[in-house]
């Protein structure tokens, strides 16, 4: 038991300073439950609301994709600039550095390969798992107007209902099929219905008419997927655009780990998501980088 001699009087209450409490600024978040919030500050910087995800979940459905053969080779040394990481429990317990304390978000389905019905998916991972692997978030596809679209939905739901067990946010990524147009209309319908059913943010794609009434109509924050290889001044303009028009970041994984200099990539655009740099700008940080000039 400690000496009660020698215990100085407590005296600074501070009475005429009201006691601080701070809302949780990101959108649609400021009620979620603390571990919620203190794990998705892992993913979005606090400082611009923003966050500069790297993707490389390929893997799950698509086997070895380009620029993935060799994860340790071409991705850990990126790590230092990314925001947090997208990646499977098998490439996370394999081959990422326990040593990376940024967010990682788990992908949670799967099921078919790219040589099946992509919408056929299930839940892939036990929450209590990724309780294990302490992940700042869970990811789950959505397949809005899919063959299996109430599975998939329902897929998400589910671990919501987990995820808010164990305070773990859930990432809502909407797949767009080859059959389906990819609109605003479409975006706007597929983001919402994550939002409305739990999703914590979520990932869909950039659109170039009409993007700002998709983060406009949508509760939670909204990044951008990066999808297919783009011309790296395009990739940048996509993110610049994104964010202007209320996207709360990127998540690209082609994007940067296919570029002819992924870590020049990676830097350019952590500048124009959370420095507001022009694509035109960025660009001319990526050459400067990438020529070793910088």
């Amino acid at each position: 038991m400690a000496d009660k001699d020698g215990i100085p009087d407590t005296q600074n209450y501070f009475v005429d300073i009201p006691l601080a409490s701070k809302p949780y600024t990101l959108r649609g978040s400021n009620s979620l439950d603390w571990g919620c919030k203190n794990r998705l500050s892992k993913i979005f910087q606090p400082e611009t609301g923003r966050t500069v995800m790297l993707t490389i979940d390929h893997g799950y459905f698509l086997g070895p994709t380009a620029g993935l053969e060799r994860v340790d080779l071409t991705i850990v040394p990126l790590l230092p600039y990314a925001d947090t990481l997208m990646c499977t429990r098998g490439i996370l317990r394999s081959t990422i550095p326990p040593t990376f304390t940024k967010g990682i978000v788990l992908r949670s389905s799967g099921g078919p390969s790219i040589l099946k019905e992509l919408s056929n998916e299930e839940i892939a991972v036990d929450v209590e798992d990724a309780v294990r692997l302490n992940v700042a978030a869970m990811a789950v596809q959505v397949f809005i107007g899919g063959e299996h679209e109430t599975k998939s939905v329902h897929n998400m739901t589910r671990l919501v209902d987990m995820g808010n067990r164990y305070g773990i946010p859930v990432l809502g990524v909407t797949a767009v099929g080859k059959d389906m147009v990819r609109d605003a209309k479409y975006m706007r319908l597929a983001t919402r219905i994550c939002a409305e059913l739990g999703a914590a943010y979520i990932k869909t794609y950039y659109v170039a008419e009409g993007f700002d009434t998709v983060t406009a109509s949508c509760p939670v924050p909204i990044v951008i997927a990066g999808g297919k290889k783009l011309p790296e001044p395009d990739a940048l303009k996509m993110a610049y655009d994104a964010v202007q028009q209320g996207a709360a970041g990127v998540d690209m994984g082609r994007n940067i780990f296919q570029s002819e200099a992924p870590a020049a990539m990676i830097q350019a655009i952590r500048k124009v998501v959370h420095e507001n740099l022009t694509p035109e700008e960025g660009y001319d940080v990526y050459q400067a980088l990438k020529s070793g000039k910088k």
